[in-house]
């Protein structure tokens, strides 16, 4: 059954637009679970813009699911994630000056780094996940640090025009069957909506999808509850 993670960073953006303490991204959190997501991402960045450091410890606490904790691989966020204990890790590329995460990670530039943040990880138990480009290179590299998923970066296929959506979507396949076939778990994300979802969806060897943007945006007119089933719902009709 595919599976939905629901990425709150835009509930603690409007939070912070305000420095106050409405809305409450852990609230968001837990109506989510309560939908139905199979977990929640948060990113907690460098300039924490958004998501703050109490915000991850108390997701910790306090959910039921899964914890997927998104970073960038810098000795301080590495420090926070170790004591905080999620349950999976995600390392992406962060730059002080980008809106959003951009691409995927370089990890065939730094694959001897990443793989000795992996193995700290794993120590803990925690669950390791690299967010790549869909290029064979770069999930080659993932598996060689020692990652257990990849994150396929579905940007370029959300933002495609034209028949350029067809070549975009083609990618991510011919990238989610490599990734399975050196027996990595595959998840996809970034620019997924309602209109989207579906094809990347049908791909089999994806198993979960961490959409934010688009489910934090349509949860402001109808509710966190709904906009959590209604993306479900798109999931739901890839698995019949």
């Amino acid at each position: 059954m595919k599976r939905l993670s629901v990425n709150i960073d835009h509930v603690a953006t409007l939070r912070q637009a305000r420095g106050e303490n409405q809305p409450d991204p852990v609230t968001a959190a837990l109506i989510a679970e309560l939908a139905g997501a199979s977990g929640i991402v948060s990113h907690l960045r460098e300039d924490r813009r958004h998501i703050q450091d109490d915000d991850v410890y108390l997701l910790r606490k306090t959910l039921k699911t899964k914890l997927d904790l998104e970073m960038a691989a810098t000795d301080e966020i590495i420090d926070v994630a170790l004591d905080v204990v999620p349950d999976l890790v995600t390392l992406v590329p962060e730059r002080r000056q980008e809106l959003t995460t951009e691409g995927g990670l370089d990890a065939a530039a730094e694959v001897s780094r990443l793989k000795d943040v992996t193995n700290r990880f794993h120590e803990k138990n925690i669950l390791v996940s690299l967010f790549v480009d869909p290029v064979e290179t770069q999930i080659k590299a993932a598996r060689k640090a020692g990652a257990d998923f990849v994150e396929l970066h579905t940007g370029e296929y959300a933002n495609a025009k034209g028949n350029n959506i067809m070549v975009q979507l083609d990618r991510i396949k011919k990238g989610a069957k490599f990734a399975n076939k050196l027996g990595l778990k595959v998840n996809a994300g970034h620019g997924l909506n309602y209109s989207n979802l579906k094809s990347v969806a049908m791909i089999g060897e994806i198993e979960e999808f961490s959409i934010g943007h688009a489910l934090i945006s349509h949860a402001l007119f109808v509710g966190m509850e709904r906009a959590v089933k209604e993306m479900m719902a798109i999931l739901c009709e890839c698995d019949r």
